[in-house]
């Protein structure tokens, strides 16, 4: 089995959590054989939003599809 790694950021208005789910339940919608994910960090975006974004920055571990007959 081979793995790739890539990183997705969440963003919720609500918290930490649900920033993560964000990220999460994306990679799943998209992603065939996601088997683990980090969190790496976590902010908030204050700036140019009217209100808190939360968001979390992830790495998505998924199984790379076989060749063709094996």
């Amino acid at each position: 089995m081979v793995f790739k790694k890539i990183t997705l950021i969440g963003r919720s208005n609500e918290s930490f959590d649900a920033a993560v789910d964000d990220a999460i339940d994306r990679a799943e919608e998209t992603l065939a054989g996601v088997k683990w994910v980090e969190v790496k960090e976590l902010g908030v975006e204050i700036a140019s939003v009217e209100n808190r974004e939360y968001q979390a920055e992830v790495e998505v571990a998924f199984e790379l599809q076989g060749k063709e007959g094996e």
